[in-house]
């Protein structure tokens, strides 16, 4: 991915901000909001020196960024990534705020990152740099405060290494200050779909309420990682049918359909889509101007510009990808009455597993996979009827109106703690 897309990202957000305060009178003509909403709180930077296996000595710079505390505590996510920098911690930390306010659970929110490839470190040296991130940051944290979860390129064990670190510099076992652990530390069962699932339940909450459904849809996946290969099973499983999906480097299209069981097996040997047998090969940007009904973003920021948003050949977008649209793409998909389902909403359901987890860890009580569905489900039907009912009243596209339902529930919070009238 490209450095420039990943810098633009901050002011991306910013953008899109700004398009729901200008329908919003209450953030419109109170010009303090937008600026308060539109700048994170703080920025962390800190060197982490990791002595590698070679026994030389490496330091790598991570990011924190903190958005807004309105609904405190804190809860952000960890990437480790060699294209992470700033601008981009930023962004993310404000688009977290904004899910967490839409499904409205009471959680302010930031952002995280390390500049690492993490595939080129053993896993000696990579829960180094783990416990070594912790140690910088574990005055800054805990679980009433502020609450790591993973995020590109981290995982359960990563996340399980994290909470034992924590746990001996405070002197107590203390599963709540990290989500996203293995289940025998506290992991909250049916973590691992959350987000996928999560974002399929919106999707159909939205055509339920357009009185259509998934059955019988052509899907397009863009990149075959966890929430793209999760996507791609949920929805074969409702009938609909995978005609494109791809990786990082290429894409691979069926007319008929697609085998998810084979992707699923050539993914987990660590091989290209390519060796998909009896597919048509494609450059992974490709499958984002093919036709379909719904287009699934799963890969990282701008992945839709200006530059390709005129060949957008689809009737809805569903964002599972945090950023996957700019703002100047998003004129071009409403002009041509391209539905975008934003990932503020779409992709939300990974905080929400998370926070369940974070609220079972503190009570030391956990709940079934079929509980946690169910609340997920209640949550999901709430917050896109919450969204689809604004975008009817302020005559707006579903990212506007996502917006407008965030900032009332964070504005309202900022009032009741005196900081705006």
């Amino acid at each position: 991915m490209k450095t420039e897309n990943i810098q633009d990202a901050f002011e991306n957000a910013r953008k899109q901000i700004r398009q729901a305060c200008d329908l919003y009178d209450e953030c419109r003509l109170d010009e303090n909001k937008y600026e308060l909403i539109s700048y994170p709180r703080r920025i962390l930077e800190v060197n982490i020196p990791v002595m590698m296996d070679n026994g030389k000595i490496k330091t790598f710079t991570w990011f924190r960024s903190q958005h807004n505390d309105a609904r405190w505590p804190f809860k952000w996510g960890i990437r480790f990534h060699q294209d992470v920098n700033r601008e981009e911690v930023k962004a993310l930390s404000m688009w977290m705020s904004f899910k967490c306010a839409v499904i409205d659970i009471p959680l302010g929110w930031g952002k995280g990152g390390i500049i690492v490839n993490p595939k080129e470190l053993s896993e000696n040296e990579l829960e180094k740099l783990s416990r070594g991130y912790v140690r910088e940051l574990y005055k800054y944290i805990g679980p009433e405060q502020d609450v790591p979860a993973p995020d590109v390129n981290t995982n359960p064990k990563i996340m399980s290494w994290m909470m034992d670190e924590y746990s001996l510099l405070v002197w107590k076992y203390s599963p709540g200050s990290f989500t996203g652990k293995p289940l025998s530390s506290g992991w909250s069962a049916w973590r691992a779909a959350a987000t996928a699932q999560g974002g399929i339940y919106v999707l159909e909450e939205i055509l339920k309420l357009n009185n259509d459904e998934i059955k019988g849809k052509t899907i397009a996946i863009q990149w075959a990682g966890n929430a793209g290969l999760t996507a791609a099973r949920i929805l074969s499983n409702l009938w609909a049918i995978i005609v494109w999906i791809s990786d990082s480097k290429w894409g691979i299209y069926n007319k008929s359909w697609l085998k998810i069981d084979e992707i699923e097996n050539l993914k987990s040997q660590r091989k290209s889509v390519i060796k998909y047998s009896g597919a048509e090969i494609l450059g992974e940007k490709e499958v984002l101007e093919k036709e379909c009904d719904i287009l699934i973003p799963a890969a990282l920021e701008n992945q839709i510009t200006e530059e390709n948003a005129g060949k957008i050949n689809t009737k809805i977008i569903l964002e599972l990808a945090n950023g996957p649209i700019t703002p100047e793409a998003d004129e071009i998909l409403n002009n041509k009455n391209i539905m975008v389902i934003p990932d503020i909403l779409a992709n939300s359901w990974g905080v929400m597993v998370s926070y369940f987890e974070q609220v079972q860890n503190n009570m030391n009580f956990y709940w079934s996979a079929e509980e946690i569905d169910q609340r997920l489900k209640d949550k999901i039907t709430t917050a896109a009827n919450a969204v689809y009912s604004t975008s009817k009243e302020y005559k707006s596209h579903l990212r506007s109106a996502a917006y407008i339902v965030s900032m009332k529930r964070i504005f309202s919070a900022m009032k009741d703690r005196g900081e705006v009238s």
